[in-house]
């Protein structure tokens, strides 16, 4: 193995050895805001999000999925 190899290997290691500890140590904190409510806030503004759209969409009379292909017909031309 080249030597630039073996040392950027060596470098490789040492960093995942590291990122491996730092996570080790992160995790023995205490809880903060998002650890806790994180998920609930996310569920939380999902569902409002969902139940503003919903309201906006079923009040603003469109109809879904209908073509006017055939419907629509020309007015007659006023002069």
């Amino acid at each position: 193995m080249f030597p630039v190899a073996r040392a950027a290997l060596n470098l490789t290691a040492r960093g995942v050895q590291r990122t491996a500890v730092r996570q080790t140590h992160h995790r023995m904190h205490e809880p903060n805001f998002h650890d806790k409510y994180g998920n609930l806030v996310l569920i939380g503004g999902a569902a409002v999000f969902a139940t503003v759209w919903g309201y906006v969409f079923t009040k603003s009379g469109m109809e879904w999925g209908l073509s006017p292909v055939g419907r629509v017909t020309p007015k007659e031309w006023r002069e």
